[in-house]
């Protein structure tokens, strides 16, 4: 199982990147603990300076923007 977090405010961009990775994983048949990070002080000891940000079993993937379809099938 893929630990994945996804780093942001709550913003619209952060709310539908938790949603794509959702689908993704559920379309796929793929096991995730899915955990939505919203406080800074937890976003900053990742080093992210740009939400939302994706991190997967401790390593970030993603920062910036709703990644497509394509790239959230390759990190699962």
């Amino acid at each position: 199982m893929k630990n994945v977090k996804v780093l942001g405010t709550g913003c619209a961009n952060c709310r539908n990147t938790l949603k794509l990775i959702e689908e993704v994983a559920a379309a796929r048949g793929v096991a995730i603990e899915l955990e939505k990070v919203e406080d800074l002080p937890s976003i900053m000891k990742y080093r992210v300076m740009s939400t939302p940000g994706v991190v997967i079993d401790g390593q970030v993937v993603h920062a910036g923007g709703v990644p497509d379809r394509t790239k959230v099938e390759s990190w699962l």
